[in-house]
């Protein structure tokens, strides 16, 4: 392995002092504009490595910042933008806020929300999806509550990481899995119990939070034909439709009954899907530029510099597990995307998992569950950024109320130390059925 080079990363600690830093100094995270942050440290990334020449430095940036994940995570940005202000314009939201605010008691809102949205990312695979379709539903109960929009959007990033790391057809299930050689229900029965105590422990706490929460509108007042667009979006998620197919189908299906009621002309729609765009063009911006900064800190030596740093540590069973674990980590913090970070750290992590005996399934729980834990809690994350897009509000201001990827960190750093799930096989033994069962 390369050995790296430390002032590859400087970049990366730039836009996190200008954007976090001015924040705290000045009281106020609106101060210094994220996409302002990310330009400057991107024109330093390109300044860096006098080794290479401009061209081919602007070329790496560019090969980054065009990568077709992030170019498909830019369209889906877009798109939820869309789908949210025509939803909301012909009263979908409020339909839908109303009637769960008509079956739920009001100290359960949030639970049930987050409920709602880990049975959806579990069903879907996608924490992205399920932010799409829940974060408007989010917005709406705290308008019209006194619940905050923080805590609402919160809930739902926690609910949509709940899938994102469990689910058998979500990103970063399958990269873990195969990069670790395990199974994938072996995966699932050794994550599930480890990360269990954290979403019942945040169900609890969203319960506690809210427990005062007053309600400003009256049980009758929804229109369940005004609620089938985010039906439809959520069933034709779980039925496994392509995101792209399920937000232009929403956007259309708003769209006609907004038309038919007439909460809509034809103009006004047109008007309202260019606006949901025009809405989410910053975080475009954003997921562009920060993933081609990324790149260029890659071919500066960064990321093997980070890799070098976890494994030069590594002594024991124990010390292999929290290695990875600090791994996938600290990767994931430096490309903001968990199942880039797995697909980074996968191999090595593989590599330390067979020298020190770990299970293949421990690893790829590990690798899995630290790398949601930290995608939940990045404020440049696409899952914070389109959560605080849709509800108008600082990333930052999500943190404090982060319970689940906060709490499934600290399940995983327990399940460690405490040598839990205990596994009846040993790690060559499962190697060895995968093997066999891949000859087959």
């Amino acid at each position: 392995m390369k050995k790296g080079n430390a002032l590859a990363l400087l970049p990366f600690v730039v836009f996190l002092a200008l954007f976090i830093g001015s924040g705290v100094i000045t009281g106020d995270f609106y101060q210094f504009p994220m996409i302002v942050a990310i330009i400057i440290a991107a024109g330093i990334s390109l300044m860096m490595n006098r080794k290479e020449s401009l061209a081919t430095k602007i070329e790496v940036f560019t090969k980054g910042a065009g990568n077709p994940n992030v170019m498909l995570m830019v369209i889906i940005f877009l798109l939820a933008g869309a789908f949210s202000e025509v939803a909301k314009g012909m009263g979908a939201v409020e339909s839908t806020v109303n009637l769960a605010l008509s079956v739920l008691p009001e100290n359960l809102l949030m639970v049930g929300i987050f409920l709602i949205a880990c049975f959806i990312s579990i069903s879907m695979g996608t924490s992205m999806g399920t932010i799409v379709a829940l974060a408007p539903i989010g917005v709406g109960i705290s308008e019209q509550t006194d619940i905050s929009l923080a805590i609402s959007m919160a809930a739902v990033i926690g609910g949509a990481m709940f899938g994102d790391n469990l689910s058998f057809i979500s990103d970063t299930t399958i990269a873990s899995v195969r990069t670790q050689n395990t199974k994938m229900k072996d995966k699932f029965k050794a994550n599930f119990f480890i990360v269990l105590p954290a979403a019942i422990m945040t169900a609890i706490l969203f319960g506690v939070l809210t427990a005062g929460a007053e309600a400003e509108v009256t049980n009758e007042s929804f229109e369940f034909m005004k609620m089938l667009p985010y039906v439809g979006v959520i069933v034709a998620a779980l039925m496994g439709v392509n995101v792209l197919i399920v937000l232009t189908g929403g956007i259309l299906f708003a769209g006609i009954i907004g038309l038919v009621d007439g909460s809509y002309n034809t103009m006004q729609l047109i008007q309202a899907i260019g606006n949901g765009v025009v809405g989410m063009e910053d975080l475009a911006m954003l997921a562009i530029l920060i993933s081609g900064m990324v790149e260029v800190i890659k071919h500066n030596g960064g990321i093997d510099y980070l890799l070098n740093l976890v494994t030069s540590k590594v002594n024991s069973k124990k010390g292999a597990q929290f290695g990875i674990a600090g791994l996938v980590s600290l990767t994931n913090l430096s490309t903001a995307n968990n199942t880039i970070a797995i697909l980074i750290a996968g191999p090595l992590a593989k590599n330390i998992a067979d020298k020190y005996n770990v299970d293949p399934r421990k690893s790829a729980s590990i690798l899995d569950i630290f790398s949601c834990c930290f995608q939940g809690l990045i404020p440049y994350g696409a899952q914070i950024l389109v959560a605080a897009g849709v509800a108008s509000i600082s990333p930052l201001s999500i943190l404090p109320y982060s319970f689940y990827p906060i709490l499934i960190g600290l399940c995983g750093l327990l399940a460690i130390l405490l040598d839990f799930p205990k596994f009846k096989e040993s790690s060559d033994e499962v190697k060895a059925e995968v093997e066999v069962n891949e000859a087959v």
